[in-house]
């Protein structure tokens, strides 16, 4: 194998893994958790400075619009991050979770088609001068960030564990429930 073609199959391989996270395992977990909460739970905030599951899922739509499908697909940049931020009722989980779901579709789909070249490219987003390897990696540490946030709100507003994994008596992961 070539220099050239053993970097495009790096390049092939992180794309994959960003998808892998980016459309199935993030979105997959938080609508597990998110199907536990009521809409009063979805908006619900411990304190002013904290936000909302909702609000964090609306935030991880407009952050993975502006990075993956504006950033990296060349779409305009529609985002209101203040927005994101300011609701604080006035949706129910499924939709939400639409929201999200049709941006991580989006998404995947811009990223189904990037090519090595627009990983090295200089990309302008937040007024900012990303490699196209920075942004797909802000938009998986962010949604990695904001998921786990997400989840551990879940499981104090419900009081119940969200199942993703079977253990056994060793503590070794011997399955999924998702």
């Amino acid at each position: 194998m070539t220099h050239d073609g053993g970097a495009a199959s790096v390049a092939r391989s992180f794309v994959e893994a960003s998808r892998t996270y980016l459309a199935h395992e993030y979105p997959r977990k938080i609508s597990i958790a998110v199907r536990r909460l009521s809409d009063d739970d979805l908006w619900w905030r411990p304190n002013a400075g904290s936000n909302s599951v909702g609000n964090l899922i609306l935030h991880l739509a407009g952050n993975t619009r502006q990075w993956i499908i504006h950033g990296l697909g060349g779409a305009p940049d529609t985002r209101d991050r203040a927005g994101e931020f300011e609701r604080a009722a006035g949706g129910d989980v499924r939709e939400v979770m639409a929201i999200l779901e049709t941006t991580v579709a989006e998404a995947d789909a811009v990223l189904e088609r990037l090519s090595a070249e627009a990983l090295l490219a200089s990309h302008t987003i937040q007024g900012l001068e990303v490699t196209g390897v920075s942004a797909l990696y802000h938009v998986v540490e962010h949604f990695s960030m904001h998921t786990g946030q997400i989840l551990y709100i879940a499981k104090m507003r419900s009081g119940h564990d969200l199942g993703f994994y079977e253990v056994d008596e060793s503590g070794k992961v011997t399955g999924t429930r998702w």
